[in-house]
């Protein structure tokens, strides 16, 4: 299993040598009351784009897998593909009932956006993946995490979200139909999860070799 030997730099500063993955957001305590009512109707073109984006998502995880199998790379045109779909669902999670985290629509495109409140990175390997964990770590090595994301983050990195960020997410719209404001300490867990849920899609979709920490970093973002 190889991993970072070195901070690498990232999203917002170093990123630490045990995850190659830099999920972060900006904390926007005061948003519409009503938008989020509407925001399944506001993010369905987002939706669309995504849904074939996640077949292009796949297939290049395919093409990838055999990649690494026989040359121990993952094309590099491929790889910013996938980062670019997985940024591009992160953002509209974040807009929509992921997080509610923020009244701004998310840009279409695949690069990052630097001005945009929620970003998403995932550090290109140096050195080459191991042949033998392509064929595991995707289904048998990844089991216990693919069980607490199931209960934590729900399945999805691409538009969604569900299982514990699901409640999250509802109980700070109900927050925000009455106040205003998103509650602090929601939106730090929520953050969280969706964290937890980033660095093992990356795992799973064969783009590191690094497996993800059990470890849940709340807040905007990790230092």
């Amino acid at each position: 299993m190889t991993s970072a030997s070195a901070p690498t730099e990232g999203l917002g500063g170093p990123r630490g040598p045990d995850s190659p993955v830099r999920l972060e957001a900006h904390y926007e305590p005061a948003l519409s009351r009503w938008l989020w009512l509407v925001k399944w109707l506001l993010a369905i073109p987002h939706y669309i784009v995504l849904f074939f984006l996640g077949i292009g998502f796949f297939f290049v995880t395919v093409v990838a897998f055999f990649a690494i199998l026989f040359t121990t790379r993952y094309p590099r045109a491929l790889f910013d593909f996938n980062v670019g779909v997985l940024r591009w669902g992160w953002r509209v999670s974040y807009y929509s009932y992921g997080s509610l985290g923020t009244d701004r629509s998310p840009p279409f495109t695949l690069a990052d956006v630097p001005d945009y409140p929620a970003r998403l990175e995932i550090a290109y390997p140096g050195q080459p993946f191991s042949r033998g964990l392509v064929l595991v770590k995707w289904w048998l090595l990844a089991i216990p995490h693919y069980i607490l994301v199931s209960m934590l983050a729900g399945g999805s990195q691409l538009s969604g979200s569900g299982g514990l960020a699901a409640a999250l997410t509802f109980f700070a719209g109900v927050a925000l139909l009455f106040t205003g404001r998103y509650p602090r300490g929601m939106y730090d867990l929520n953050i969280g999860l969706h964290r937890w849920a980033a660095r093992v899609a990356a795992y799973a979709f064969l783009m590191t070799d690094t497996y993800p920490p059990f470890r849940l970093d709340q807040g905007e973002a990790e230092f």
